[in-house]
């Protein structure tokens, strides 16, 4: 493979920006203002979860993203029609279907691609009609990666939530089903990217796979970003990542 097949990309989520600014209202801090800052550093694309409740990023803040930005932006949404009308009229370079719960603090889990087949199989087809690179954000599950290949999706995001929180021996049983599931996915003929808690302590392991295409990673960044800065936290975690890749 060439250097740029193998290489890593990394998506910076901007939704905690968004999340400082609604806490007290008004316009500051700008999560647009943010992801230019990201694309300087080096990030690679932009990801922002429209949630139902617009919780923290909003329409607003998503017609900005589409219109301003130089870099991809990744549009994180649940299959509604609500959803899927705003995706198709703004065609983001990519489109990541996501489970959603309203009383959840984050997306807890992965999309059950499997079971939903029916459900999930109008909103691919649109999204890809409309230009967007559909995603699903899944556990490193076989049957969920047999339902992205139904479903014509050509991009699964594997959910490393449960990677994320574990220690030790359990920690290494989710990495290697995390392994597993990307060297299936790949066979498969899906791009795979990953996602979810993941932390320059963490990222290595998960960067090291070799059929990663991209890791989306936001809330870290954001809070890290407090203390050093945006462009430093970015530029630390591409270091960690290229270090686990070399």
């Amino acid at each position: 493979m060439t250097a740029r097949e193998t290489s890593l990309r990394l998506g910076v989520n901007i939704d905690h920006v968004a999340t400082i600014r609604n806490a007290r209202g008004g316009l500051h801090p700008d999560p647009v203002r943010a992801a230019k800052l990201a694309a300087e550093a080096g990030a690679d694309g932009i990801t922002a979860h429209l949630r139902e409740d617009r919780r923290h990023i909003t329409d607003d803040d998503i017609t900005r993203l589409a219109e301003e930005l130089d870099i991809p932006l990744n549009l994180e949404m649940a299959a509604t029609d609500e959803m899927l009308a705003i995706a198709v009229r703004h065609a983001p370079h990519a489109a990541c279907i996501v489970p959603e719960k309203r009383e959840e603090r984050t997306t807890e889990g992965g999309l059950d691609a499997h079971g939903q087949q029916n459900s999930l199989r109008r909103t691919v087809e649109e999204l890809s009609a409309a230009g967007s690179r559909v995603s699903l954000f899944i556990e490193p599950d076989e049957r969920q990666i047999e339902a992205a290949v139904t479903l014509k999706a050509p991009v699964i995001e594997l959910h490393t939530g449960r990677y994320a929180e574990l220690a030790g021996e359990e920690q290494r049983t989710e990495l290697e089903r995390l392994r597993a599931a990307a060297r299936l996915a790949m066979r498969e003929g899906l791009e795979v990217h990953a996602g979810h808690g993941l932390t320059t302590d963490n990222v290595g392991p998960v960067a090291g796979i070799p059929q990663l295409r991209e890791l989306n990673i936001g809330h870290f960044l954001i809070g890290e970003a407090v203390f050093v800065g945006l462009a430093d936290a970015i530029s630390e975690m591409r270091t960690r990542m290229e270090a686990a890749r070399g």
